[in-house]
């Protein structure tokens, strides 16, 4: 400031004496400050514009200086307290480790036992599994085979049904066949499921005879006549003597031969004069060895002709 006023006094001064060409440049060097001199103003008063700001800003960071050092020392000591808190952790950690491992160990031996515990349970438990399936498998096959016996037997039970009618049927077909020579020394009976013709020899045979007398042989033929065309019969026709002895030269010789062949002559005339089938029929000799009664030997001279179902399918089921 003080230069600008000695500057405006020497340039007036010199006003009187100088030529106006330096005047007016003296004029124009006076603007020129005064127009930088308003600058300068205008500079300074911003600076202090922007210095009050700074000081505001410098004040404002010095209080969160302040507030920085305060949470600083408050971090420092929450740190510190957590750093022990992390060391006091460490160490339980460390114990509660140690305390696990042998935990674990002892758990290690306990599991080891209880596996083996359960390993031999399954073993049992399959065993016993195994036996059960092996005693169901054994059930399920006997009542499967239980199922076919009832079958057999009720099979059986029909067959033997059928068989003793027919038995019964046979009998009764038979017995009103030789009813005319009911008292003349032949009886018909049932015993055990066959049928019994028992013609004694007086009404057959002369003594010591093998051929059969004509009454006889109406006997003989009425009842092959009852029974021709009933192929699932067999037939057996049995001859009997009493134990006196022959003694004769030339046959029969014995009673052995005199049984039988009296009974093979009872079989020519069946098969002579009817139908009936040769192939069910057999004739065998039992001599003396064969009594009804030891006291009568009358009795015991005779032909039993022996008539039975034939037991194919019932042999057959059987042996199934």
């Amino acid at each position: 400031m003080r230069l600008i006023f000695g500057v405006l006094l020497l340039t007036i001064a010199l006003g009187s004496c100088v030529p106006a060409k330096k005047y007016n440049d003296l004029l124009a060097k006076e603007q020129n400050c005064s127009d930088e001199l308003k600058k300068f103003k205008t500079s300074s008063l911003d600076y202090e514009a922007q210095l009050k700001t700074v000081k505001a800003r410098a004040v404002l960071m010095q209080k969160n200086i302040t507030q920085l050092k305060a949470d600083t020392s408050e971090l420092g000591y929450s740190y510190r307290s957590i750093q022990a808190k992390y060391q006091q952790a460490i160490s339980m950690g460390a114990s509660f480790e140690e305390q696990l491992d042998k935990i674990k160990v002892s758990d290690a031996k306990h599991l080891a036992r209880m596996r083996a515990d359960l390993e031999a349970k399954i073993i049992e438990t399959q065993r016993k599994e195994d036996a059960l399936m092996a005693a169901e498998k054994e059930l399920k096959d006997k009542q499967i085979l239980l199922a076919e016996r009832e079958q057999r037997v009720a099979e059986l039970e029909e067959i033997i049904s059928r068989q003793e009618l027919a038995v019964g049927a046979l009998e009764t077909k038979i017995a009103q066949a030789l009813r005319g020579f009911k008292n003349k020394g032949l009886k018909v009976e049932e015993r055990n499921g066959k049928i019994y013709v028992s013609l004694e020899a007086k009404l057959l045979f002369a003594s010591g005879s093998t051929k059969v007398e004509a009454e006889g042989k109406k006997a003989i033929i009425q009842l092959a006549k009852a029974i021709e065309g009933d192929d699932d019969l067999e037939i057996i026709v049995e001859g009997h003597t009493d134990t006196d002895a022959l003694s004769s030269a030339s046959h029969p010789k014995n009673n052995w031969e005199l049984s039988v062949l009296r009974s093979t002559s009872v079989v020519s005339i069946m098969t002579e004069n009817s139908s009936i089938n040769p192939e069910i029929l057999s004739a065998s000799g039992r001599s003396e060895f064969h009594p009804v009664d030891v006291n009568d030997k009358s009795k015991n001279r005779r032909i039993e002709v022996i008539i039975a179902p034939r037991l194919d399918a019932l042999f057959e089921l059987i042996s199934k």
